[in-house]
């Protein structure tokens, strides 16, 4: 996939610095009150909301009698790389917002992202666009387009010949499986959070701080110290060899990290036991600087493998399997029931739960019911806001027209016997033997565009839109126009952006970093995203509690 110029540091944790922000503020408020109380002279103080002024905030300082102390302004970041193939917009709720709340700010900053690129990269030519939060970013941005123009004339051929936009609504099944790449499966046990997991420092081989957590940077190779019990990190260099096994299905990690070790250990046996040139000598001594990234990554499948092994874990992937299948309707409605009776952790009930709604198009009224019942009998009946919100949002719902998922299923090859995880021939192998279906919507948009799927794409959540934005009358230049076309005359690849309106799964991510790699694709891929989330991070957000 394509690179994005990354940050020097870490990437930013945008969230801890919203919750900061807020801490602060509410302490500068309290603080200038008791200095108020005193006769203290005030300063004047300077306030800056990023990416936008809040009228909320702004009024909460009017009522506190501060405004008139305070220079206001605000700082317009968008959008923030995270990877060298992903940018960010940080809007941890949007999908909750939109479903739930009713509120679609988040489509207009997603839209002012993607226009300040713009400005950067050329007006990008095609835009194709499905479900309902899609759509309206599409039309923001043209009508910003129309507001504030893009000079075509001057920017020169645009850099992003496409951009796909794709509503979380539009495949919610995909967030709810077990992810099963390197990566992912690290998000589904360890929570990846800004490139980074949280866990004992004794999984790692540090044990003079047993007992305590440490952060491991997964895209940095790093080293960890505890000053007066505060974290350090130390950036060092880029992981190699996360970026090689980040991508692939966890069962394949295992041998990938014994073949390194093994070739590891052979030329320290050859070191010891032959003469060896300078030049060899040197070669050794730059594969060493590998052999903590080995360590790191060995200790960290190892501590995946005692999750992965268990025959729970094992259970639930054969029940995902059976409900993305649609088969045996009675069997995963008594495994479900079973783990409510079990009062399994919430999260994984209402994973199953939701996958098994969206399948069915909802659950004939009987089954809602008793589910539902049970459910609040298990978890409390301070869960009816949460059940509440999942039905607002269409996750968890009485069925009210017959499924149309096997019809998808079966158009679009979403399930695919004995998927190949080592030697990987189709996109299905992230979630070994189901395609993503998100992921084979943007290999249709981008080989074709939506006109041949279009039935299908009707049975699907939302509308979809496909936008030509370039005024053919201006492109007189056949050049040009063949360029426009995807025809690239330089030995560049054309770029497509792939937005996620709602959030992306590290799967997701992994299967269009595989589709780029294919030979004969034509296409450089960058994932743009709300958020990156799993199925726990996403479940959470519906997460409400009366008491």
């Amino acid at each position: 996939m394509a690179q994005i110029p990354n940050l020097d540091n870490a990437p930013l944790n945008l969230t801890s610095l919203r919750d900061q922000s807020q801490k602060e503020l509410l302490n500068i408020l309290k603080n200038t009150s008791l200095l108020k109380e005193h006769g203290v002279e005030l300063r004047e103080y300077f306030v800056y909301f990023v990416p936008r002024r809040a009228v909320v905030c702004e009024k909460i300082l009017e009522e506190e009698n501060f405004h008139h102390l305070l220079t206001i302004e605000e700082y317009p970041l968008y959008v923030l790389p995270v990877d060298e193939d992903v940018l960010s917009f940080e809007l941890d709720l949007a999908y909750k917002e939109c479903q739930v709340d009713g509120d679609t700010s988040s489509l207009w900053h997603i839209a002012k992202a993607i226009h300040k690129l713009e400005f950067s990269f050329g007006l990008i030519p095609n835009v194709r666009a499905k479900g309902k939060a899609s759509v309206c970013v599409a039309d923001i941005l043209n009508r910003m387009q129309v507001e504030q123009p893009v000079n075509t004339s001057d920017m020169g051929m645009p850099e992003i010949n496409t951009l796909i936009l794709i509503d979380r609504e539009v495949d919610m099944i995909t967030p709810m499986l077990t992810q099963l790449t390197y990566e992912g499966l690290l998000d589904e046990f360890l929570h990846v959070n800004n490139g980074s997991v949280e866990l004992d420092a004794s999984i790692m081989g540090v044990q003079q701080q047993e007992g305590k957590k440490i952060k491991v940077p997964l895209n940095s190779r790093s080293c960890f110290s505890l000053l007066d019990s505060l974290l350090v990190t130390v950036l060092l260099h880029s992981d190699e060899l996360f970026k090689e096994i980040r991508d692939l299905n966890f069962e394949v990690v295992g041998q990938v990290l014994r073949q390194k070790a093994t070739s590891m250990k052979q030329d320290y046996t050859e070191m010891t036991t032959t003469n060896q040139s300078v030049s060899e000598l040197k070669d050794f001594v730059k594969k060493l600087n590998s052999l903590p990234e080995i360590t790191r990554h060995i200790n960290l499948a190892q501590h995946l493998s005692t999750f992965t092994s268990k025959p729970s874990f094992l259970g639930r992937l054969d029940m995902e399997h059976t409900i993305v299948e649609a088969q045996s309707y009675d069997v995963c409605f008594e495994y479900i029931e079973e783990m409510i009776h079990k009062q399994e952790p919430l999260i994984n009930v209402l994973r199953l739960l939701i996958l098994f709604s969206i399948t069915n198009s909802g659950l004939p009224k009987k089954n809602f019911d008793y589910l539902r019942r049970e459910f609040l009998h298990s978890y409390g009946f301070e869960h009816m806001a949460t059940l509440n919100n999942l039905e607002k949002a269409g996750l968890f719902k009485k069925q009210e027209t017959k499924s149309n998922w096997f019809t998808i299923k079966r158009a679009l090859q979403l399930v695919v016997e004995d998927a190949d995880t080592s030697n990987p021939n189709d996109i299905a192998y992230v979630f070994s033997g189901y395609a993503p279906l998100s992921i084979r919507l943007v290999q249709q948009a981008v080989r074709s565009g939506w006109r041949p799927i279009e039935e299908i794409l009707k049975l699907l959540p939302g509308p979809h839109s496909e936008t030509k934005r370039v005024d053919l009358r201006a492109v007189h230049d056949l050049t040009i126009w063949q360029e426009l076309q995807l025809i690239v005359t330089d030995g560049r690849r054309s770029l497509v952006l792939v937005v996620f309106v709602g959030g992306v799964t590290f799967a997701e991510i992994s299967a269009l970093c595989f589709l780029s790699a294919q030979e004969g694709m034509a296409y450089d891929l960058i994932v743009g995203t709300t958020k990156t989330v799993g199925g726990h991070s996403l479940t959470e957000t519906f997460i409400e509690s009366l008491g």
